[in-house]
């Protein structure tokens, strides 16, 4: 069948009826997209939207950009493999270069890389493989309110109780703790904004000889949560926990999934607190779009024996093509400067006037090009910390307003009350003055409409 001149409607039909139950995007961003370049999409029925979803992050330069383009096109002209497993090629040592290159010195000269199945969750599993391999020990600690993916080890990591629901065989020996979410402090009316509370918290628990379970074999953290609702970590409470794991020897597994290269206005989240993490697990905008997944750890954790992990796709080498071009733009343009300034755009004159203007405007947070707007209920008291119930019904109308508007935003946080963004890390200013605008009248609409039910 072709599908020139079918419009929307008709493919979102189709979709539904040949799809599983289990798709998500399609049932709140209701269009189906003909053409995409740069921050822009356009769909089915010609109207065009910015795209501040961006495969979840993973467009670091947006749709189809030409360096991206070039270097796949380039692969394929020169018969380059497509797909060779864990054998190497000259395509697959210029990504290893580009991604050395692109980490910190003191961590990239001693650093290993293992290439892992092509999602950011086949490289969680792989970490926690390694750090268990070379510790000799099984649980493992999270963070509340975390998201590493959804297979086995990674969802039993998950904050979110609500996915777990009905799963009976996930990962056992896992410790969530408590995360330094200033909004919504785990201490309640305590406070914690610097997460001194929380770095604490760890300390003490560890230390205490009646925990409840034992050494564990790695700390596993997201330094900007990601689907938790854009909630970054204070850097001084990274360095206390760097403090912490290091000096009890358990490994740093930080997820840099969806924070790395260059979105939180550093090329990775944890040269905000200036730290050196044994593990660094990555995805998304490595492979330039396409699929590809690493963790990259230093030395002393490689204890495993040949085949201890593997993967059919690891060897995705236009992936690698497009993950070099990639690397390589990004470092060369300063795009984490850009994404610092881009970011600083959007917050300071769009979502934090929106703050002021509206109750049910919690919280704005974040760092760089991800940032979040948590919606709360203004009729609603307040807690011990200030803090009102989310509003999970604002927060869908605003999305939808948005939507309608030509603006693409999900939804993360406790109970998807967050609006969240992430847009290509090449948007100008231009275009992030647009998508402010656009966002302020999705949130009018959405208020009054509220107001006046």
């Amino acid at each position: 069948m072709t599908y020139e001149g079918v419009g929307n409607a008709e493919l979102l039909d189709q979709q539904a009826a040949r799809e599983s139950n289990a798709r998500t995007y399609p049932r709140h961003l209701p269009f189906a997209i003909d053409e995409a370049r740069g921050v822009e999409v356009t769909d089915m029925d010609g109207d065009t939207y910015y795209d501040c979803l961006a495969g979840a992050g993973t467009l670091a330069l947006g749709h189809n950009h030409p360096v991206v383009v070039e270097a796949m096109e380039s692969a394929l002209e020169q018969d380059r493999p497509i797909h060779t497993l864990d054998i190497t090629t000259p395509t697959k040592e210029a990504f290893v270069d580009s991604l050395l290159e692109s980490l910190p010195d003191d961590f990239s000269e001693t650093a290993k890389v293992q290439f892992c199945g092509p999602a950011g969750t086949d490289a969680i599993e792989a970490a926690l493989k390694l750090v268990k391999t070379a510790t000799g020990n099984d649980d493992v600690l999270a963070f509340r309110g975390a998201y590493h993916g959804m297979t086995n080890g990674a969802l039993s990591m998950m904050g979110d109780t609500h996915a777990k629901e009905g799963l009976s065989n996930l990962m056992p020996g896992v410790q969530h703790l408590p995360y330094p979410y200033e909004y919504r402090s785990p201490f309640g009316s305590a406070g914690d904004a610097d997460g001194a509370l929380a770095a604490e918290y760890v300390e003490r628990l560890l230390d205490d000889p009646g925990r409840g379970f034992t050494d564990p074999a790695g700390l596993f953290v997201e330094l900007v949560q990601g689907e938790g609702g854009a909630v970054p970590a204070p850097d001084a409470w990274t360095r206390e926990i760097r403090r912490i794991t290091r000096e009890r020897d358990i490994p740093m597994v930080v997820d840099e999934i969806q924070t790395g290269l260059g979105r939180t206005g550093e090329t990775y989240a944890f040269e905000h607190a200036d730290v050196t993490p044994d593990a660094v697990t990555l995805s998304k905008a490595v492979g330039g779009g396409l699929p590809l997944a690493v963790v990259v750890y230093d030395e002393s954790l490689d204890v495993w024996e040949p085949g201890a992990h593997a993967g059919t796709f690891r060897g995705n080498q236009l992936a690698m093509a497009a993950g070099e071009a990639t690397i390589d733009y990004v470092l060369e343009n300063d795009l984490d400067e850009h994404a610092d300034a881009m970011g600083a755009l959007l917050r300071e004159e769009y979502l934090e006037p929106l703050a002021e203007r509206f109750d049910a405007v919690g919280d704005v947070r974040g760092r760089g090009l991800m940032l979040g707007v948590e919606f709360v209920d203004a009729d609603a008291d307040a807690d011990s910390a200030g803090a009102r119930p989310a509003d999970d019904d604002l927060a869908d109308r605003v999305r939808t307003e948005a939507f309608e508007r030509g603006l693409v935003v999900e939804l993360g946080g406790r109970g998807g009350s967050t609006a969240r963004f992430l847009p290509p890390l090449v948007v100008d200013r231009e275009q992030t003055t647009d998508i402010g605008q656009i966002f302020t009248e999705a949130v009018e609409a959405a208020v009054n409409a509220e107001g006046s039910a």
